[in-house]
């Protein structure tokens, strides 16, 4: 069975691990002479690299000099309407491009190691206690490129941008055809970090919701996930948006790696 992993044990984590980060991204080294004994000691970037292994975030590795994290991942579906992205194992797997092999707790961990922030999913919230007036809230994060990495016959690596994978989905029944200056629409590979939420209050300890729903990267708006568009798709229509384009990806149960760059952000 696959365990629980409480937002308490990981925020602990996080603070351990974001001082430790924090203390060798701010040492500034002391000028000395360019002995031998010198050129030997690790540098910054590589006792940061050596901080974060030693988090041992299963199914996740982190790269601070190119500031992405690859999430081991299995190609799940490779035809059909799309919900989401990602989604762990045993959740969403029928309307999910990858199955991630990570807890999202830890993917929130990660990413908050890179220097990302954030936000929060769509959510609607009460203005009155009788729930008469309510305000949307759009959601809100730090951007994150969405790709998929693997390696070709030849050992050579592959990274393709996640929009390469889906197409607008074709007009049947269900799905009016689009109109025809969105035809040309390209799904986006850019995300927010939405982060998703903490269970209820009265949770001891509080929870981490996308550990529960299994959505990790998503295109409706489920409200729980760890990441998603900018822009709102409810879960009525989101699934008949968007579909799987199989041209270019691997197949069926092949192995990838879920590839989340952390945009620079201009001050």
């Amino acid at each position: 069975m696959k365990s629980l992993i409480t937002f308490r044990s990981a925020f602990r984590r996080i603070l351990l691990a974001t001082s430790a980060v924090t203390a060798l991204l701010a040492a500034e080294p002391a000028p000395a002479p360019k002995t031998e004994a010198a050129k030997e000691e690790p540098s910054s970037a590589e006792a940061l690299s050596e901080a974060l292994k030693k988090l041992q975030l299963p199914g996740i590795t982190i790269n601070p000099k190119e500031r992405f994290v690859d999430v081991q991942s299995i190609i799940c579906l490779d035809d059909g309407s799309l919900e989401l992205i990602a989604c762990t194992k045993g959740s969403k797997e029928h309307e999910s491009v990858i199955m991630v092999e990570a807890s999202p707790v830890h993917i929130h961990t990660a990413l908050l190691l890179l220097g990302a922030k954030n936000g929060n999913p769509a959510m609607r919230k009460p203005l009155n206690e009788e729930l008469t007036r309510w305000q949307d809230f759009p959601p809100s994060g730090d951007p994150i490129d969405v790709f998929l990495a693997w390696k070709n016959e030849k050992g050579e690596e592959i990274e393709r941008p996640i929009s390469d994978f889906i197409m607008r989905s074709k007009a049947n029944e269900y799905t009016p055809a689009p109109e025809p200056d969105k035809d040309k629409e390209k799904f986006p590979h850019t995300f927010l970090f939405a982060g998703s939420q903490l269970g209820p209050a009265s949770d001891t300890p509080r929870k981490y919701a996308a550990d529960y729903s299994g959505h990790v990267i998503s295109i409706s708006a489920f409200g729980d996930e760890v990441l998603c568009l900018p822009e709102v798709y409810s879960q009525e229509n989101g699934s008949l948006m968007w579909q799987i384009d199989s041209t270019h990806l691997p197949k069926l149960h092949s192995k990838v790696s879920l590839r989340l760059r952390v945009k620079k952000i201009q001050p």
